[in-house]
């Protein structure tokens, strides 16, 4: 506690301003463990940049932890591209502190005579993505925590592909933020350098939504859609990109249409939640609507809720939402003459396998990279001899095309609608379109665990759980033996009955995956930007006809109960 208290003086020196000297100094008056939690390790400036509670401390989001990232950010670029004249685009969502945080940024770019393109208000992050190519900027910068509770915030880079940071630039990076103090960032605006962008960043974003998220099909018109933006930045977009798009029967949950930080009307503004869409789908019943969209605050996730067998509104999953995407880009494809062997789709070691079967029935390539877009961004940029058709992981994530390199829930909710409106004028529904998929290729049903631990004890036990399963593998996974025990923290694939090992070729994580006889499996991993260990689960088997999905989706249900229970999840 010492050795913390040590760090925490040190921001009262004359460095810091006189508002953080007092949020300290009042700390250190009156509450031991708040000091403790905010000073006993440095927020960690990783690969996919920073994400944790607003406030004074080197483990908080604040002027000047986000200032030293940068700093370092502007020392590496000065470095890496010496004698060019750089250019940084910022975007910001809706939390309370976003915008005086981009500010700082712009503030901090600039006095290091860098010229900056700010958003003169918030937009969603896949705009801010969109930018970055369509400006052609040198790096993008959006300051948002995604789906987190309201007291965090964040800040995520992305190189001049568009994409989020990978090798080897993330590390590059990373170097130059570690390297530097807080005496030696730079706030000193250099106000000339800054300019604002939005209208016209709106306009070439909607048509290039437009062009790659909607096709030749029938029954816009009919399609009933309830949509929230839950208080983030997609109310900016996805209105005005459906109404393009012919959709005339849009409804807004108006309680949740303004955006707002606080997030008042739901508990967690995360559309993988069932609760965070229950305003969303009380209005899809009291309009008959076909299809619930909802957003998470900076417009990357999306949640889709649709009409299943019964009539009644169900929340899909994002492996079911990717899969019935990929099905339909693909399709459009084939139909279209443009299959020739020479496409891929991009997907993520913890989403669901039916991607690759169904991509592998239509002859198309699936390439698997590590949880997170930036993988499936690189992998465009990795083979350019290739045509990308889409990508998705199973974290409500979906990117149509390569225009955005990262997830896009403005195109992807056009997609959605795309998908119901062509399957309700066919007399079927998004509903029976997935089912189909089932009969086809099996029944996939996945679940995801995620285990929130906080603080330094918690910090401690998901590190203890992770070597625990490392340590002694599981050998049984509901009666099915296990076969193989892929850690990519080793990048070794083990055969556990005859112990062959093969190497695994993408790039370290520490990520568990287990895989038994029958095509069971169970994934484990410390979640990157939320102090959580994720569990996930996949089942399957298969199914003869829509008829009998019901029994089917029961009994899998089931089976990942008895996982859960078996793990103690």
């Amino acid at each position: 506690m010492e050795e913390i208290l040590v760090k925490a003086k040190e921001w009262l020196s004359d460095a810091f301003d006189n508002e953080t000297k007092k949020e300290i100094e009042l700390l250190l008056n009156t509450d031991s463990n708040n000091i403790a939690d905010r000073f006993y390790k440095d927020l960690e400036f990783g690969t996919g940049g920073m994400r944790g509670i607003v406030g004074a401390g080197t483990n908080r989001i604040n002027k000047y932890t986000i200032g030293k990232a940068t700093q370092g950010l502007c020392n590496f670029l000065i470095k890496e591209k010496p004698g060019k004249e750089l250019k940084i685009a910022i975007g910001y969502d809706c939390r309370h502190d976003s915008q005086w945080l981009a500010n700082t940024v712009a503030d901090v770019i600039s006095a290091n005579n860098i010229k900056v393109v700010l958003f003169e208000d918030l937009r969603p992050t896949p705009e801010l993505s969109f930018a970055v190519n369509y400006l052609k900027c040198d790096v993008g910068i959006v300051l948002t925590a995604s789906h987190n509770p309201p007291e965090y915030n964040g800040y995520k880079v992305y190189w001049s592909d568009g994409g989020q940071i990978v090798p080897p630039q993330d590390f590059g990076i990373i170097n130059e933020v570690s390297n530097v103090q807080y005496t030696d960032i730079n706030f000193n605006a250099k106000k000339e350098l800054i300019t604002t962008i939005g209208k016209d960043l709106d306009e070439a974003f909607w048509k290039a939504s437009l062009k790659n998220g909607s096709f030749e099909i029938k029954g816009r018109e009919s399609l009933k859609i309830v949509f929230t933006p839950l208080h983030g930045t997609s109310i900016k977009l996805i209105p005005e990109v459906l109404k393009r798009a012919g959709y005339t029967n849009v409804h807004i949950v108006e309680e949740q249409a303004e955006p707002d930080g606080s997030f008042p009307t739901v508990e967690s503004p995360n559309p993988e939640e069932p609760e965070a869409l229950k305003m969303a789908v009380n209005l899809a019943n009291e309009t008959k609507a076909d299809i619930v969209l909802g957003t998470d605050p900076d417009s990357d996730r999306i949640g889709i809720a649709v009409r299943d067998l019964n009539g009644d509104m169900k929340l899909l999953n994002g492996n079911q939402t990717m899969s019935l995407m990929t099905d339909f880009l693909i399709n459009d494809w084939k139909k279209k003459g443009k299959l020739n062997g020479n496409q891929f789709i991009g997907s993520t070691i913890v989403s669901t396998n039916l991607v690759n079967k169904i991509a592998d029935s239509y002859g198309v390539e699936t390439k698997v990279g590590l949880t997170g877009f930036k993988w499936i961004a690189k992998m465009i940029k990795d083979f350019p001899q290739l045509d990308f058709i889409g990508g998705g992981e199973e974290s409500f994530g979906y990117m149509v095309g390569d225009f955005v390199r990262d997830k896009d829930a403005v195109t992807s909710a056009l997609l959605a609608c795309e998908i119901a409106a062509d399957a309700k004028s066919k007399g079927s529904s998004f509903y029976k379109e997935l089912l189909n998929l089932y009969i086809r290729h099996s029944y996939y049903k996945e679940h995801l665990v995620s285990l929130v631990k906080k603080g330094m004890n918690g910090a401690s036990q998901i590190e203890q759980m992770m070597i625990d399963l490392r340590n002694n593998p599981l050998t049984t996974i509901d009666n099915e033996t296990v076969l193989f025990l892929h850690d990519y923290k080793t990048s070794i694939k083990k055969n556990l009955i005859s112990g062959e090992e093969t190497e695994i070729k993408i790039p370290k994580s520490n990520v568990l995956i287990y895989e038994t006889e029958n095509g069971t499996k169970v994934a484990a991993r410390p979640s990157g930007t939320e102090p959580k260990i994720k569990f996930y689960i996949s089942t399957k088997t298969s199914l003869d006809s829509i008829k009998n999905a019901k029994s089917v989706e029961e009994q899998l249900d089931s089976k990942i109960q008895r996982i859960k229970k078996e793990l103690s999840i």
